[in-house]
């Protein structure tokens, strides 16, 4: 129910798709940013020598043009947005990518980290060899406690961590805690890493794809006899039926053995003696099964859902986890960065990766790759991402509209994987032109296991609500096989609507990184007060399992601090459930200016860039001489 004058006392009627926030914790745009700087100058009155530091956060945090943008008010946005109908979508697509410059000073070297080993490149190495001169020009330790030292009994940065002090003696020497050292050896934490062996491999293009290269073939010369049809010879005598009908059923034979998910594979030919290897072969009804009934699934986050925040989701109650969406091309590339998306921790008890690509031949090999060098439950297609990058190249989205590739895709993935083959898909490309619901039962025929399906059409974005009641249509038609819904999941009540849909199982995106704890309150049936100190508690969480993920030297702070921010951009969004008027919280809903119930409250509401690095500075120490933020993705409500 909308909000009367009378309810806000004083203040505009509350309009369409503005969130309902109690009277007393409303107030204007001057006030909430006077409250919000006059009690961190007072925290920090102690270094009286920073200047104005919301305007210099604000200044350094972005380039000139976004920086213009970012101190308009919000309400002088809103005016600029009705009078000339421009919204906030996507990414930041020209934000800057510049490194803070302690990023280029002079690092130690490798040799010297690892007990003082002798360097193999000797005068042409350009690191740092002596550690006294190293260790005067090392930025200042963020804090007294390291948490690698304190968690596995050792630091493998050495002195190069900044929090060296926990563990170094006054001659520069690294500690260790033997219990702890021992009780952590030979424990795998992270799996699916990449070896240089293989990463060698994959450059110079040696690795074997033999079940691929079977299927690719048996595509290969389907194509050739269709071709061959095609053209028709005139000139060759007409064959009996039952001759062509014989030819017919030898020449798809091997076709169906490949292609159906529910065939036995051909028969192996062997010359000598039969062995294990040989008689015991994988059936595709004999693949490894996984119970998604009844799953809360952490969607693959792009940027966001690195493995650092799916470990939060998990504490929080996350069922399945997937790792972020990878190029297919760049893992057959043997690219680290993007085999670090494959990664997973063992907390991860029911773990996928999701792969993005747009031909059978490429998508097949990945796949194969995947299976044989990465321990997964199961593998995710990508045919939802709506990004031009990836849509204008036949991937993600345009997938749906190009069948018979999907179909070759599909096939060839679900021959050469011993796990479960999932997809993920939108309503389709146009607003208006619904196609899920005719791919969906083909997609059954092709092998797919699960089915995953974001209730808006690639041109719609994120601009209108999900449409669940074409999710629940789908789901009908999806059966037996399971099919989760995925769109605009904020509390345990829109859970629940969801639930009564038919869905198998819901996915949960912008909703897990507004509230991580979502997946406790949908469990529980409750919702969650939470309280700012609560929230700060996450991101320490957070800050602890991205030092160990990507280190703790200056480059690992940095680039934990980096994605904390892309993370707080969202989070900034979520109301405390103290403040609503109404509750829950709707996904499309935007807050009129309010202020907190306390300090780091407000802090962790305001949707000002230089504010969220307040809080990483909170966790992180201050930020490096010249540091530069904008986040990856814009808001549409939030300007």
């Amino acid at each position: 129910m909308e909000n009367t004058a009378e309810d806000t006392k004083g203040t505009d009627v509350a309009v369409k798709g503005e969130a309902a926030i109690k009277p007393e914790f409303l107030t204007t745009k001057e006030k909430f940013h006077e409250f919000v700087d006059s009690e961190w100058q007072g925290s920090k009155s102690e270094k009286a020598s920073q200047n104005d530091t919301d305007e210099e956060a604000t200044e350094t945090c972005v380039d000139e043009p976004e920086a213009k943008k970012l101190k308009l008010d919000p309400e002088e946005k809103q005016k600029a947005w009705k009078s000339d109908n421009k919204r906030l979508r996507g990414q930041n697509k020209s934000r800057p990518h510049t490194k803070p410059t302690t990023y280029d000073e002079k690092r130690l070297c490798l040799s010297v980290i690892k007990d003082n080993r002798q360097c193999p490149f000797g005068d042409k190495c350009h690191f740092h060899h002596d550690v006294a001169e190293y260790m005067a020009s090392k930025p200042s330790d963020i804090g007294e406690n390291c948490y690698l030292y304190d968690t596995f009994g050792k630091c493998a940065y050495g002195l190069s961590c900044r929090f060296a002090k926990a563990h170094t003696t006054p001659d520069f020497k690294t500690m260790e805690k033997a219990d702890l050292v021992k009780a952590f050896e030979g424990r795998n934490l992270v799996k699916n890493n990449l070896s240089k062996d293989l990463q060698n491999r994959l450059r110079k293009r040696s690795v074997a794809f033999k079940k691929s290269e079977e299927y690719l073939k048996t595509l290969s010369k389907n194509r050739d006899k269709k071709e061959q049809q095609g053209n028709g010879d005139v000139c060759a005598p007409a064959a009996s039926a039952d001759q062509t009908g014989e030819e017919q059923h030898v020449s798809t034979e091997a076709e169906t053995q490949l292609q159906t998910s529910s065939d036995k594979p051909p028969p192996v030919k062997t010359v000598g003696p039969l062995t294990d290897a040989d008689v015991i072969k994988l059936r595709p009804c004999e693949k490894k099964q996984v119970d998604f009934q009844d799953k809360l699934y952490l969607a693959p986050l792009t940027t966001c859902g690195n493995l650092p925040f799916r470990r939060i989701c998990k504490r929080f109650g996350a069922d399945i986890t997937c790792g972020e969406m990878a190029m297919c091309t760049n893992l057959l590339q043997g690219q680290q960065s993007e085999w670090a998306l494959l990664k997973r921790h063992e907390s991860e008890d029911l773990f996928g990766v999701q792969v993005e690509g747009c031909f059978p031949d490429t998508m097949t090999r990945c796949a194969e790759l995947i299976n044989n060098n990465a321990d997964v439950d199961f593998v995710d297609i990508n045919s939802g991402c709506p990004i031009d990058l990836v849509y204008k190249k036949g991937g993600g989205c345009g997938l749906m509209t190009r069948t018979r590739k999907f179909e070759q895709i599909v096939k060839g993935m679900n021959y050469v994987l011993d796990v479960p083959l999932t997809v993920k898909i939108r309503t389709g490309v146009q607003e208006k032109c619904s196609i899920a619901h005719k791919l969906i039962p083909e997609m059954k025929n092709w092998g797919v296991s699960m089915i995953t399906l974001h209730g808006r059409s690639r041109e719609q974005r994120y601009t209108k609500l999900a449409d669940w009641d074409y999710i629940n249509t789908c789901s009908k038609l999806a059966s037996p096989i399971p099919l989760f819904g995925n769109g605009d999941i904020l509390s345990y009540e829109d859970a629940m609507k969801a639930r009564e849909t038919g869905v198998s199982g819901i996915m949960i995106a912008r909703g897990a990184l507004l509230k991580p704890w979502i997946f406790t309150e949908i469990k529980e049936s409750r919702h969650w007060d939470i309280s700012s100190s609560e929230r700060l508690d996450i991101l320490k969480d957070f800050t602890n399992f991205g030092l160990e993920h990507w280190g703790s030297d200056t480059r690992g702070v940095e680039k934990t601090r980096t994605f904390m921010l892309e993370w707080l951009s969202f989070m900034c969004r979520y109301i405390p459930v103290g403040l609503l008027e109404r509750v829950p919280q709707k996904i499309n809903e935007r807050p009129p200016y309010y202020i907190g119930r306390n300090y780091l409250e407000s802090l962790m509401i305001s949707q000002n860039v230089g504010d969220w690095i307040r809080i990483s500075e909170m966790v992180l120490g201050p930020v490096p001489k010249n540091f530069s933020f904008l986040p990856k993705h814009k808001a549409n409500a939030y300007k």
